[in-house]
């Protein structure tokens, strides 16, 4: 499990809208987000900078290195 601390997210659409990047990327991912901590967790199978890029396309910025989660 990776964790990203996002900013620029704001409403329900930015939660579709990184999801979907992120499953663009590994269709099978499991991903929450955290609105209120501005926190994004993914298990995916695919490295994190691939998962960050996808993020940053989505128009989101990513801060700081991903966390690694239990």
């Amino acid at each position: 499990m990776l964790e990203f601390k996002v900013e620029g997210m704001s409403c329900q659409h930015c939660v579709a809208a990184v999801t979907q990047a992120i499953r663009e990327q590994d269709a099978s991912a499991q991903v929450k987000v955290d609105l209120a901590a501005g926190q994004v967790s993914i298990e995916s199978t695919q490295p994190a900078d691939v998962l960050r890029a996808a993020i940053d396309e989505a128009g989101y910025t990513v801060v700081g290195a991903p966390a690694s989660g239990a």
